[in-house]
């Protein structure tokens, strides 16, 4: 277990709390909603075995005037965004309540936890050789951190209930195209193999 890592993608404040960003602008999923209660158990178990427990945390940095650095597309599906959302050190970048303490916490500017972060650094100063991956959404952040993570050799299994996306369709085609680079397990499954 000293190996191991349970790796919670982007399951933050503003993106899933009722009084996040996301709900604040009319984005929310009852499957997103769902994963922290799911994803609980699970974490307590990886601390108690000795595993690690990291979150991912996306983050906006503030530029000119403080406002939001936003890609062009994120601006585009998420108009809703604004100052102070998912900003450094904000209660709405950090990880939900029902998931926290984390170990380690690493922020992230893109869809990939890897992409400009201290992730891999971090994975490799704990000796962390395998992750066990839940969070959202599951065709954006999870599935690009996933593909890198499998690029950088970490043995890599996803929790195929313990992701979500916007949409079911969509959150079951990103499941089933990361077969070739992971192994997949329930929630229960995993708990259980601890």
């Amino acid at each position: 277990m000293d190996r191991r890592a349970l790796l919670l993608v982007d399951l933050q404040n503003d993106f899933i709390h009722p009084e996040g960003a996301y709900s604040r602008g009319g984005a929310r999923s009852a499957e997103i909603a769902a994963l922290p209660a799911r994803l609980a158990p699970l974490a307590k178990a990886f601390r108690e075995k000795g595993g690690l427990v990291i979150s991912t945390l996306f983050t906006l940095v503030p530029g000119r005037g403080g406002e939001p650095i936003v890609s062009p597309h994120l601006k585009e599906l998420r108009p809703f965004l604004r100052r102070g959302d998912f900003a450094p050190g904000s209660w709405g970048q950090k990880l939900v309540d029902e998931l926290g303490p984390e170990d380690v916490a690493v922020e992230k500017i893109a869809y990939s936890a890897f992409y400009m972060s201290r992730l891999e650094w971090a994975l490799r100063k704990t000796g962390i050789e395998h992750l066990t991956v839940g969070g959202i959404v599951t065709n954006g952040g999870v599935a690009s951190t996933v593909r890198e993570a499998h690029v950088r050799e970490f043995g890599l299994t996803v929790l195929s209930d313990g992701c979500a996306a916007f949409s079911p369709a969509i959150h079951d085609e990103a499941i089933a195209a990361l077969r070739p680079v992971a192994s997949l397990s329930t929630v229960a499954e995993a708990l259980a193999a601890l």
